[in-house]
């Protein structure tokens, strides 16, 4: 994965650089494009943060590589920056998945909180992804009767009544059982239910 930053597409140079100025004075790692073209030709599925867009650009518009970036499976966050004619616009992107949208001329420190938000929002969904991942992982490598034993333990069934439920004996429910927590790496059944509530 690249380094989390602030990817900010917008065509005023001016701009570009003021908000380059502003969030690394705030330690915000900044990355620029001074078009939407230009951003999607070096766009990469690792890129992490979150983005920047100015909604009404030369070519390609900022509404237009969101919709592009969303049709491309891209989770980063979008905030849109938008003039006082495009709000109707803008709460429409909302409404499509859009984070959220800046009025100019906007208040410094609020667009940062804004920013720094919506970081912290991709740095959590892609921990709970990369959670959700390893733990796929570790189901992939239970056999078929150890699923059965993992999901009799999760209801809360004793050994004694798992051995009578699927026609094997305590003793081999006891291995099939230490064999899930092993490649589950669990200790407890608590412990086991609640990873598995966490991916649904």
């Amino acid at each position: 994965m690249c380094e989390p930053k602030l990817h900010i597409v917008d065509d005023d140079e001016a701009i570009r650089d003021a908000m380059g100025w502003l969030f690394q004075s705030r330690n915000v790692p900044v990355a620029s494009w001074p078009s939407a073209e230009a951003f999607l030709a070096d766009y990469d599925p690792a890129m992490a943060g979150c983005l920047l867009l100015d909604i009404r650009m030369e070519g390609m518009s900022g509404l237009e590589l969101f919709d592009r970036l969303t049709a491309m499976g891209c989770r980063m966050p979008v905030l849109f920056l938008t003039g006082h004619g495009d709000v109707p616009i803008a709460v429409s992107a909302l409404k499509k998945g859009a984070r959220d949208f800046v009025e100019k001329p906007f208040n410094d420190n609020d667009l940062v909180d804004r920013v720094i938000e919506a970081l912290a929002f991709d740095a959590g969904e892609r921990a709970r992804q990369a959670g959700q991942a390893g733990v796929a992982a570790r189901l992939a490598t239970l056999t078929q009767r150890e699923r059965q034993v993992m999901g009799l333990v999760v209801a809360g069934k004793l050994n004694k009544v798992i051995a009578d439920e699927l026609g094997i004996s305590m003793r081999t429910v006891e291995v099939h059982r230490a064999h899930v927590f092993e490649k589950m790496g669990v200790k407890t059944a608590v412990e086991l239910a609640r990873i598995l509530a966490a991916v649904g």
